[in-house]
């Protein structure tokens, strides 16, 4: 195998919880992750030597700041692999959104980099090197509706949430996550949201359940210093979404919608306001419906 094409797919976080600060200045979370389909497609190609690579974007880096480019040298250097790579990555996931759109490139790397030097490597031992590059790695390598633990690390696969739409919208603004935590004022957060709840919910394929559950404990930073925030989550729910959150530290917002056309509809409205540049209607992507 000389080349091979890979979908790195994005993630929201149906609830996000912080526990605590630990005395290394890490945060303890309790979360749903949940893969959604819209992805960056990446290719990787054998060369003669060295690591080279390219992306549609200008602004991103395409050396070791990048980290599908830490990724791919991170396994060339353990194996001791001798030939080169080209890595092309082809943007669509929002920059700095809240949907691992970096880390999903760095796991697909790492999974591709495995195939085609055929260095037999497992989906967990995968997971263990990926941690080293972010929190969110081995989630990406894994996929599916997850619950993480830990300051991320720990993951345990829960049942999957049923199928609807999703209307995902990123306003024209950047967060920064080590902001967002460094300003989270724990013992002022008076709603936590009910993860164990919500998976029950998804044992149950309660949809309404689980979007009745929907919290993301960092707006109460990210939500203040960027109104606009709300205002798209306010527009997604007017306009049908059963409910719309925050993914990550932000700024991205979804809304989950079982009917497709309201979230088209939602869609357009959001395309004809200034809230929100990009805008995408997609599906979740569950491991069961690729077994």
């Amino acid at each position: 195998m000389n080349r091979i094409q890979m979908k790195a797919l994005a993630k929201v976080n149906l609830g996000l919880d912080v526990i605590r600060r630990r005395e290394d200045g890490y945060h303890e979370v309790k979360m749903i992750m949940q893969t959604v389909r819209l992805y960056d497609r990446i290719i990787l190609e054998k060369t003669q030597k060295g690591i080279s690579m390219e992306t549609n974007l200008s602004f991103l880096p395409v050396n070791e700041q990048n980290i599908a480019y830490r990724a791919a040298k991170m396994l060339m250097d353990e194996f001791h692999i001798q030939s080169g790579l080209h890595i092309k990555i082809d943007k669509h996931i929002p920059v700095a959104a809240g949907m691992a759109g970096g880390s999903t490139d760095g796991a697909a790397v790492l999974y591709g980099v495995n195939k085609i030097f055929e260095l037999g490597l497992t989906k967990r031992q995968l997971m263990e090197r990926g941690v080293k590059l972010g929190a969110d790695v081995p989630y990406c390598i894994m996929r599916g509706t997850v619950l993480s633990e830990g300051i991320g690390e720990i993951l345990t696969p829960v049942p999957s949430l049923p199928d609807c739409h999703i209307l995902i919208a990123k306003p024209p603004v950047s967060v920064s996550t080590k902001h967002v935590y460094e300003n989270l004022k724990l013992d002022k957060i008076e709603k936590h949201p009910d993860i164990d709840g919500m998976i029950e919910a998804l044992r149950m394929e309660d949809l309404h359940g689980v979007t009745q559950r929907m919290e993301n404990v960092l707006e109460t930073v990210t939500i203040p210093e960027h109104p606009e925030i709300q205002q798209i989550k306010d527009l997604m729910i007017k306009d049908g979404a059963l409910n719309a959150l925050m993914s990550g530290s932000g700024p991205t917002v979804f809304g989950i919608f079982d009917d497709r056309e309201k979230g088209m509809r939602a869609r357009d409205l959001l395309r004809k306001s200034s809230l929100a540049r990009q805008t995408y209607l997609v599906r979740p992507f569950n491991i069961r419906s690729y077994r």
